[in-house]
């Protein structure tokens, strides 16, 4: 994956670090459901009482902090014994390793190591990891599909995402998708331990629903505007606009469990649906707006400048709160707990 997408880094008010909590509030949900996994799917040997947990896609916390004392937690709670943990912090080479590391929890009980790298290859050594986590991060691909972004070509996007509604363009993304899930499990496969568990959690699509029909494709198309109009202003490039496109893909549930399927290196122990307590996103503009400014934010500053990125989530902001109405309405996505086994 390109290593110019990354979550905004630091501790600052703008920050991922501030500003993940949507994303804490699924492995709340998924909480009780991770304990049960590990306590009756887990089956490793302990000799030595050491355990390697990884998780793929870190970012710089707080929520990879909660995700690994989880797991931490439901494994000491199964042995009941004096059990030693070490824990790989994968993200890509850019990422604020800085920040993760100087927020480190003080009374962890686990050694901690940062792994640079794109978790669509091998990052960690073979049979070395006995619990994995990767929590909203399946949602990349690691390169935007060849056309989508020549506007002489038939299949050019003229949206910054995948909407759905070119079924060319979404089967393009589908495939580049597969391709990236299908890497991304051969690497798990190849660093898991028998008797290992990956746990994924994240966003997809429900059947039959496309991205622009919720609060997800909505906010895109919402940056996508307001990056038009910064082209309209003569403040952005417009040819350099027209390739401009997020190397994202919300698959649906169906393309998703299908993929774990053909793929055949794990057994799905767990695939369900995981709602937050609060529901997906608050009805705040400000919240909203925040919210994708963290995640999308790093990436419109590397291409176009931190100035252009600021007065492009200003009228991201402005176009919100015009839209409330609409985004009240918008079809929910799907939030996913899944659960896999080493086959």
């Amino acid at each position: 994956m390109s290593n110019t997408f990354t979550m905004v880094g630091g501790e600052g008010p703008n920050s991922y670090q501030q500003h993940s909590k949507y994303q804490g509030a699924l492995l709340e949900a998924a909480k009780e459901k991770i304990n049960e996994a590990i306590s009756t799917k887990l089956d490793i040997d302990l000799t030595p009482s050491l355990v390697n947990i990884a998780d793929f896609g870190c970012s710089t916390g707080p929520n990879t902090f909660a995700a690994v004392q989880t797991i931490v937690d439901a494994v000491e709670n199964k042995y009941q014994k004096d059990i030693e943990f070490q824990v790989f912090f994968n993200d890509s080479s850019n990422n604020d390793f800085n920040t993760l590391f100087n927020t480190l929890p003080p009374s962890r009980r686990y050694f901690a190591t940062g792994v640079p790298g794109s978790f669509f290859g091998r990052v960690l050594p073979k049979n070395s990891f006995h619990v994995g986590v990767s929590s909203y991060s399946l949602h990349f691909v690691s390169k935007i599909p060849k056309g989508i972004k020549d506007r002489n070509s038939p299949v050019w996007n003229k949206d910054i995402h995948c909407t759905g509604f070119s079924k060319k363009v979404a089967n393009l993304y589908r495939d580049q998708y597969k391709i990236d899930v299908g890497s991304f499990l051969n690497a798990r496969a190849q660093e898991l331990v028998s008797g290992g568990l990956l746990l994924l959690l994240g966003s997809c699509l429900p059947n039959g629903v496309l991205m622009s029909e919720t609060v997800n494709g909505m906010m895109i198309d919402f940056i996508g505007s307001s990056l038009d109009e910064m082209a309209k202003q003569g403040l952005i490039d417009q040819e350099k606009l027209d390739t401009f496109k997020l190397p994202i893909y919300l698959a649906h549930a169906d393309e998703l469990k299908g993929i774990i399927e053909e793929n055949k290196c794990f057994t799905t122990e767990l695939f369900e649906s995981i709602r937050h307590a609060k529901g997906e996103y608050p009805l705040d503009p400000e919240y909203l707006m925040l919210t994708f400014k963290v995640t999308v934010g790093g990436t419109v500053a590397s291409q176009f400048g931190q100035d252009v990125m600021e007065k492009t989530f200003e009228l991201v902001k402005e176009k919100t709160q015009e839209m409330l109405p609409q985004i009240a309405k918008a079809k929910p996505g799907m939030q996913y707990l899944i659960v896999l086994r080493k086959n």
